[in-house]
């Protein structure tokens, strides 16, 4: 099982595959990345809540084309709200919004076989065009695993298995076949065919300092985090620098996404009326409250910080008013 070790992605044919000789690669052997290379301005896709199961598509047919991607969560229970399965969803979403990009904020590791879900972002990439990024973390909604049936293992070994999950997918894109021998997968001539011309950038998610952080400095092309704060933010970003800086990894190379929660009214009366709307998403720490200037104001400091992405839930969705406000008087001073 000799390409089980392997840290970069082995390209059939042309060597392994690490971020410095991506570029290279993509020209000499026909392998693609999607790159952010020569945006103007943050790009800011939207975020969905998956109790909104029956409104999610009717909403986002109204709001998601002033947006460049689309985020979905992955749950299967939630305190017995209506939940959809996220794979299900993605699927529909990258056959109904042809121009957008679709991921997950993020995935839950455990509730897929990495090699399969290997195979099944290649297949929603060709079917796509390359417009899947897979996000995903370590998992930590206890209810889902205990109801399902899956084992719970401690965070440890669950951000363990991150780990191992974000290799065999790499190799299983580019090399063939497949033989990994980890500490808690193995996988014997597995094929992925066709390999995905446009390899998924993979974007994990979280902030714990000592573990997941690190997996995303060995790991990851993407990192997602819930916002809080921008002194937390600042905080996890130089322990981000120290784990790269260990790894021998650029700490640029990693792209930013910052998933952020919205609040927005066209002035303070309609801010109070709205936190006291029991059908609007209840504030949590880190959701920005204002007005079209002060959600642009803290926004803007996000994006000073390094944010080079942000995904925005919009917390009267599936009502379209917030989001309509938003698009028409933060997005522009955002997106360049």
């Amino acid at each position: 099982m000799g390409n089980a070790s392997r840290l970069g992605r082995s390209v059939a044919g042309c060597g392994q595959f690490t971020r410095s000789n991506a570029r290279l690669l993509r020209y000499q052997c026909g392998v693609r990345f999607i790159s952010e290379e020569g945006s103007m301005g943050v790009r800011v896709g939207i975020n969905t809540w998956s109790r909104h199961v029956t409104g999610l598509f009717p909403y986002l047919d109204q709001v998601i084309h002033p947006f460049d991607s689309l985020w979905l969560p992955d749950h299967v229970q939630y305190n017995g709200h209506n939940v959809a399965e996220g794979w299900t969803m993605a699927a529909w979403a990258l056959a109904r919004y042809p121009d957008k990009l679709v991921g997950h904020a993020v995935l839950c590791n455990s509730f897929r076989n990495p090699g399969h879900l290997a195979k099944m972002a290649a297949t929603a990439q060709a079917f796509s065009g390359g417009r899947v990024v897979i996000g995903i973390g370590a998992g930590w909604n206890e209810e889902e695993y205990l109801g399902y049936g899956w084992p719970f293992p401690r965070a440890r070994v669950r951000i363990e298995q991150l780990a191992e999950a974000i290799q065999i997918m790499r190799l299983m894109w580019t090399d063939t076949p497949v033989n990994f021998a980890g500490k808690h997968y193995q996988l014997e001539n597995a094929y992925c065919e066709p390999k995905p011309e446009i390899v998924p950038p993979v974007m994990v998610g979280g902030g714990g300092e000592r573990y997941l952080l690190r997996v995303v400095a060995e790991h990851a092309d993407w990192w997602n985090w819930v916002y809080s704060d921008v002194e937390t933010y600042a905080h996890k970003q130089s322990v981000l620098k120290e784990h790269c800086r260990a790894v021998g990894r650029e700490y640029d190379e990693i792209l930013q996404m910052m998933h952020v929660s919205v609040l927005i009214a066209e002035n303070e009366s309609e801010l109070r009326r709205l936190r006291e709307d029991p059908d609007v998403r209840p504030s949590s720490e880190g959701t920005i409250e204002g007005t079209p200037a002060q959600v642009t104001d803290a926004l803007l400091r996000i994006v000073e910080q390094g944010a080079q992405r942000i995904t925005v839930n919009i917390a009267d969705a599936p009502r379209v008013e917030g989001s309509y406000l938003f698009a028409a008087t933060v997005l522009p001073h955002l997106s360049g």
